[in-house]
Parts: C-alpha cells; structure tokens; sequence
C-alpha cells in the first residue's frame, strides 16, 4: 500500500493544557486495510519514511519512522543531540482506532513527557 501524509497537530501536553496547532508532527505512513500503520509494509519499504517535526520559530527536524515489533513505532530524528545507536527516539501510539482525522495519537518524548496530538490530515 501507498504511504500517506499524517498530519498531527499538538491536542494537550505538560505546558499546553489546550494545546497548539503551530506544534505539528508530518508523517508518512502506510496504513493497513484496517487503517493502522502497517508494519509489514514498513519493513517492505526500501525507502524509509519520512517524518518531520513542526515547532512555532524554529525551522522544520527532519527524520524518519522507524518500527520495532517489541516497542512499536518512533521517529527518528536527524542531527539529535547525540548521534549513534543509542540515540533516544521519540515514541507513537496510534491506540486502537483507525488514523483519520479526529482521532489521537500518543506522542512520548525521549524525556517521558507524553503529548497528545490530533490527527488534522491524511493525504
């Protein structure tokens, strides 16, 4: 299946208890039958998936999706602080539902804080 573009926008966090549409996450996905990131297509792709980081001020981070079955999905991102095989990543939980617009998604940053982010687009 295709990837498509997630657009995320920030629904509630530490610091942003009525969130921010300017703190936005672009993800390309592709989604199973059922409308979930589809893990078998991620590991198929020989082109990795590409992802961005959206904060008000500051120039867009670059990175890409990456899945492990025993820990789901993250984002890599480019030029982190530290760079290597340790480097933290930043964690994505779709939950149970499909991803389409007006459903959630937990995002948790290397630090443990947990944001959740409203799906605003697929395409």
């Amino acid at each position: 299946m295709a990837a498509v573009t997630v657009i995320l926008a920030l629904a509630a966090g530490p610091g942003f208890p009525q969130g921010s549409p300017e703190h936005r996450y672009e993800i390309e996905l592709a989604l199973d039958a059922g409308g979930r990131p589809d893990a078998a297509a991620w590991s198929a792709d020989p082109v990795p998936w590409r992802a961005r980081r959206i904060l008000p001020g500051a120039e867009p981070l670059p990175g890409d999706v990456q899945h492990d079955p025993d820990h789901g999905w993250s984002i890599r991102f480019f030029g982190a602080p530290t760079e290597g095989p340790d480097v933290p990543e930043t964690r994505f939980d779709c939950g149970p539902d499909p991803v389409r617009p007006g459903e959630y998604v937990t995002v948790t940053e290397p630090d443990g804080a947990e944001f959740v982010y409203r799906v605003v687009g697929v395409g």
